[in-house]
């Protein structure tokens, strides 16, 4: 079923295709630091990213995508309150139509320009499709992004290449890419048990949501609002407010690292 961002195809109306849309560990949501749980027992997370497994970055239509070889464990997330370690799959961003609104999550009222998710997947199981099902199959790395006077420089890479894949369908060659230069410099971060923020919804992800967003410039994230979310040879439309509004969090529990 086609879906988007659209009044006729939009978040409200995923659930009439995707049911699970309206489930109960539907992502993203509201942190609320009265609401967060301090938990010690939570380790620190660790990534080793290997630069030769980028590939390729595209624009789908829905958002600007960075592809990873996930063939064998090359660029892995383990630690924080994972089991195991999970494979580097893809990155994406989401954004808004102005600077004042993009990201997915909010904290504590305050909804950033944009959000990166670091999609990885877990090869206990037997492939990604296999661990889609699976409530421990995927952990997702967020990472707020936020307009500033000092951009972060590591986001040149990415948007440089923006001008390549200006319509939907195209892609460029991504090659000698290593995502952890995206990093804040705390690792500090919020952990619960969620869902994909696009149908068909799947409820089989840990986020790892960081407390520190990266700064990012008004131009950088023009540049991201510079894609068109139609092909080629259609009508050019900006590919913006490509995110989801906060589901409710029923009753689950949001915990801190710190």
């Amino acid at each position: 079923y086609p879906w988007g961002y659209d009044g006729d195809n939009g978040p409200d109306q995923w659930h009439k295709n995707y049911p699970i849309a309206k489930g109960r560990h539907q992502s993203p949501i509201e942190i609320n630091n009265k609401e967060v749980h301090y938990d010690r027992s939570l380790l620190p997370w660790f990534a080793s990213y290997d630069p030769g497994a980028a590939k390729t970055i595209l624009n789908n239509g829905k958002t600007c995508r960075v592809v990873f070889d996930d063939s064998f464990d090359r660029s892995v997330l383990r630690g924080g309150p994972l089991m195991g370690v999970y494979r580097l799959r893809q990155l994406h961003f989401h954004w808004g139509s102005s600077d004042d609104h993009g990201s997915e999550h909010v904290v504590n009222g305050v909804r950033y320009a944009g959000e990166l998710h670091l999609l990885h997947w877990n090869p206990k199981y037997s492939n990604y499709l296999d661990a889609v099902r699976r409530t421990d199959g995927i952990a997702v790395l967020a990472i707020f992004l936020q307009v500033g006077k000092t951009p972060k420089p590591e986001m040149k890479r990415i948007l440089e290449e923006i001008n390549a894949i200006k319509t939907k369908g195209k892609e460029a060659p991504f090659p000698n890419f290593d995502p952890s230069i995206l990093f804040p410099k705390s690792h500090d971060y919020w952990t619960y048990h969620g869902s994909f923020t696009t149908p068909p919804c799947e409820e089989c992800i840990t986020w790892i949501v960081l407390r520190e967003p990266i700064v990012v410039s008004s131009d950088q994230m023009a540049k991201l609002r510079s894609l068109s979310k139609n092909a080629e040879n259609e009508p050019n439309l900006p590919l913006v407010d490509n995110w989801r509004p906060t589901q409710p969090r029923y009753f689950r529990m949001v915990s801190a690292s710190f």
